[in-house]
């Protein structure tokens, strides 16, 4: 594995606990600060910058932009409506930066999953365990807020380390982790 590469990886997990606390920030307020949003913009726009020296080509990052663009655009109606925040808007705006173009299929799978289970958990929340945890989320079903950065951010997390564990794997299958030792 080269040393731009591990370093682009290090980026990208250390997005990780990053977006973990969005998740949580959003769960618990319902708000997403635009300082959180930069920093992952930072840190996807820093390794696809080390990504690109490395291959020589800028493609996934303008197909990155070009997606981050197009989700922007297609969700702001939505926050105009205000059918969602702007904090998810601009969230699922940064994400293709952190993915790559090339694991935005595997995230949009993994986010098709977590909006469907926080849907369900929302219109259904019998179907969880703890009291007061229904209690909550019955107050977002009467607010008529269900912090969608959650499953953004679990997806988000989910498809990063995925993409870890690919190139993780492939490097070690080529044994240049072994020549490293």
């Amino acid at each position: 594995m080269s040393l731009l590469l591990a370093a682009s990886l290090l980026l990208k997990a250390l997005a990780i606990p990053l977006l973990a606390r969005v998740a949580w920030v959003d769960f618990s307020t319902q708000k997403i600060s635009n300082r959180d949003v930069l920093l992952l913009l930072c840190l996807g726009l820093g390794a696809f910058q080390l990504l690109a020296v490395q291959a020589g080509s800028w493609w996934d990052m303008g197909l990155s932009a070009i997606a981050g663009l197009v989700l922007f655009i297609a969700l702001f109606p939505f926050w105009v409506l205000r059918k969602v925040g702007a904090g998810d808007v601009k969230l699922m705006a940064v994400t293709p930066f952190l993915i790559g173009g090339s694991g935005l299929v595997v995230f949009s799978v993994f986010l098709l999953g977590f909006a469907l289970a926080t849907a369900v958990l929302v219109r259904n929340p019998f179907l969880l365990p703890v009291g007061m945890f229904r209690h909550y989320v019955q107050h977002l079903d009467r607010k008529g807020v269900v912090p969608f950065g959650v499953p953004i951010s679990a997806a988000a997390i989910c498809a990063i380390a995925f993409q870890i564990y690919a190139n993780v794997a492939m490097a070690s299958s080529s044994g240049v982790l072994g020549q490293l030792n």
